[in-house]
């Protein structure tokens, strides 16, 4: 009974009441015609319901999502396909697909019938400025019949997900070159002349081991020079991502976790692109998922929350057994002694890149003019200047980025100041105006 009286609209509820006044006065004053009206005022909407309860529509519904993740603002498309594959062509329908709050508005189509083996296809786009994995649909279909009396829901049972990730910014290729990371042709064509059982030798550095001394090469250069065959060099990154929640400032899309999300994804994907594989390590350890290593990356970053940690143990351990490689670390606000500990993780003289956020910057009202922009720019420096000093004093390049850096510009500046960092400098890349990282 409650189920046939929500199948009822506004108007067939109007008809049952009107008709039961009616009828009521018809028999309190004594009036067969004024009943009969009222009886037919009744039966009308109860006998629509009747059909459109008994009506046999079989519907099938495929839906995709074009792409199926898309970065952050950027817009997807939803297609729809109804097909009637009943006997008997259909009546009015109302569709409505199931879209989470964060997409949009659920749109509402009306539909004039679709006839016997004939089909509808709907389409709509989405979008949204939030990160994030959503499930979109199922489709739910309402039959309504001629007059507007009577509505019956009805749902299909599958669903579609689009995942919504970080923004990824582009960035400047210059910066991670094969000679900067002793890697690509020209390693290989260094070990090929140094032969196979000598793989890439190097100088003696204080700390080596007597037994890995390779006398040929010694010879040869006319200094000591020892072995690296049990250190294998590989197109690899390791990507630290500082998810503490104490570490970091601000609310919503504005926050400065947000940020170094947005940049430690646009650091992974420019890095895919230049043929590097990688690994994806939060403070909580490393991200394991079997697959590509930017289908995992983003896909990671697109559901990620700030953690409850107050600690970087596990990401350093997780960087001291990822194997060596290149070194990419997106961190809030860190001390000098968790700098000591994470320039501890780079593995002989590998390269390593640091970007540092002054996370204050972000709660803070945005420069207005010249002078306020300096001034912000002496709180950076102030903020980031401990951590990043002990970096660059133990060869790693260290941008530091306030809210209102754009992050192209610093990765830029890291390329042209390749050479100041291998003598032990670093960087500060200046905020000025543009968009957060």
């Amino acid at each position: 009974m409650r189920s046939l009286l929500a199948a009822f609209t506004t108007r067939g509820a109007s008809f049952l009441a009107a008709g039961a006044a009616v009828a009521i006065a018809g028999l309190a004053l004594g009036e067969r015609g004024l009943l009969s009206v009222g009886a037919l005022l009744i039966a009308l909407p109860v006998l629509a319901a009747v059909t459109a309860g008994r009506s046999r529509y079989r519907l099938s519904c495929v839906r995709s999502v074009i792409p199926t993740r898309v970065p952050a603002g950027q817009p997807a498309q939803v297609s729809i396909r109804l097909e009637n594959v009943s006997k008997f062509p259909t009546g009015l329908l109302l569709a409505e697909d199931t879209v989470p709050y964060a997409l949009g508005t659920r749109p509402r189509y009306v539909i004039n019938g679709i006839e016997r083996g004939g089909l509808r296809e709907l389409s709509y786009p989405l979008r949204s400025d939030l990160r994030g994995k959503f499930s979109v649909g199922p489709l739910e279909i309402r039959v309504a019949d001629v007059f507007g009396l009577v509505e019956l829901g009805r749902s299909f049972a599958s669903s579609s997900t689009l995942v919504v990730t970080p923004r990824v910014v582009p960035l400047p290729r210059a910066v991670v070159s094969g000679a900067w990371l002793g890697e690509g042709d020209g390693r290989t064509r260094t070990a090929a002349a140094a032969g196979e059982d000598d793989v890439v030798p190097r100088a003696y550095r204080d700390g080596d081991d007597l037994r890995r001394v390779h006398w040929r090469s010694t010879a040869r250069y006319g200094e000591l020079m020892v072995r690296r065959e049990e250190q294998r060099w590989r197109n690899r990154v390791a990507l630290l991502l500082d998810a503490r929640a104490s570490v970091h400032s601000g609310s919503g899309s504005s926050s400065s976790f947000e940020s170094a999300v947005s940049a430690a994804a646009s650091i992974g994907v420019h890095l895919t692109h230049e043929g590097l594989d990688g690994q994806l390590i939060t403070d909580s350890g490393a991200v394991a998922s079997p697959g590509l290593f930017e289908d995992v990356l983003l896909d990671a970053l697109s559901v990620i929350k700030p953690s409850r940690r107050h600690d970087l143990d596990a990401g350093f351990s997780a960087l001291r057994a990822s194997g060596g490689g290149l070194i990419v670390a997106v961190l809030g606000r860190v001390t000098a002694a968790d700098a000591r500990r994470l320039a501890a993780c780079r593995r002989e003289a590998g390269p390593a890149i640091a970007v540092l956020l002054a996370v204050s910057t972000w709660g803070a009202a945005p420069p207005a003019g010249d002078q306020a922009a300096d001034g912000q720019q002496r709180a950076i420096e102030a903020e980031t200047g401990p951590a990043a000093a002990v970096l660059r004093s133990a060869g790693w390049r260290v941008a530091c980025l306030g809210s209102g850096t754009p992050l192209p510009a610093a990765w830029l500046e890291l390329a042209r100041f390749t050479q100041h960092a291998s003598r032990g400098g670093g960087l500060l890349a200046h905020s000025g105006q543009g968009g957060t990282p």
